[in-house]
């Protein structure tokens, strides 16, 4: 399938009321999508405004992602509204519990097993249907870099995080003899609101493991989504991506006291992260 310049297609993006949801929603605006607008709240206005200035088209779904038997119906609509969707993005995502490992309780186990997975997997086979008859789809995945080292006390988003790549590799095993791919992202720590609030020890001590020093930007992962999303990526298929600043690699430094020492500084806050 090859789009217009004017418009692209149906895109539906889940968790679009986040940092990282609202840019992957105004990338996808501003290359030509039309968008479905999936999130257990509606769009902020801010997002709404940006969205019209493209001329999008806009269908937003205010759907609990919890409740797996609502997504068929809901994606129904948007094939009402907008036609059939032509990318998908799943990006909700949540923590539901923050506990040591035998402390879990089975409500937040499963409340993160459902959104963070069972969700994508719900949505992708609502959508697989129509793209395989037109020949043509890109699916995103938002992971984590969870998924490739767990995450202390978060024992649900990591392993959850860590499925949805398994789920990524599935998709693309079977369906890319069809036109489709299905791709996914590992974010590092973004600079989102959520992010921002986070106790200054905790946002520094992380910082300072970053090679790059610095949080990602929405508007990065968005980027990458929206290339993922494009012709030209047809043939990037079962790919994970970090996107990271470097975090994944091996902090341990052997050859340097001063690096060290830097690191230290910026972990207690004795500099800022834009200084290191």
């Amino acid at each position: 399938m090859n789009y217009s310049s004017d418009r692209r297609g149906v895109a539906l993006v889940t968790g679009t009321s986040g940092g990282i949801g609202g840019a992957i929603a105004l990338h996808l605006a501003r290359q030509g999508w039309d968008l479905a607008l999936f999130d257990q709240t509606a769009p902020p206005p801010a997002l709404l405004d940006k969205l019209d200035e493209h001329g999008t088209h806009i269908h937003a779904v205010t759907a609990d992602l919890c409740d797996e038997a609502a997504i068929p119906g809901a994606v129904e609509q948007c094939l009402e509204r907008l036609g059939p969707v032509d990318c998908l993005v799943n990006n909700a995502g949540l923590t539901a519990q923050i506990a040591p490992l035998e402390k879990i309780t089975s409500d937040a186990w499963q409340q993160e097993l459902t959104v963070n997975l069972s969700a994508p997997l719900r949505l992708i086979q609502a959508v697989i249907p129509s793209m395989r008859q037109r020949q043509w789809g890109r699916i995103v995945n938002i992971s984590s870099m969870a998924a490739r080292g767990g995450l202390y006390q978060q024992t649900g988003y990591a392993a959850t995080k860590t499925g949805l790549l398994g789920l990524t590799r599935n998709v693309a095993l079977e369906c890319a003899r069809d036109g489709i791919t299905c791709n996914a992202i590992l974010p590092g720590l973004v600079e989102t609101p959520a992010v921002r609030n986070m106790p200054p020890l905790i946002m520094n001590d992380t910082v300072s493991l970053v090679p790059a020093r610095r949080l990602g930007k929405p508007d990065e992962i968005a980027a990458l989504a929206g290339f993922l999303c494009s012709n030209e990526a047809g043939f990037i298929n079962g790919a994970e991506i970090d996107i990271d600043g470097g975090a994944r690699l091996c902090p341990v430094v052997l050859g340097s006291q001063r690096a060290i020492a830097e690191r230290h500084a910026l972990a207690s806050g004795g500099i800022s992260p834009s200084d290191a």
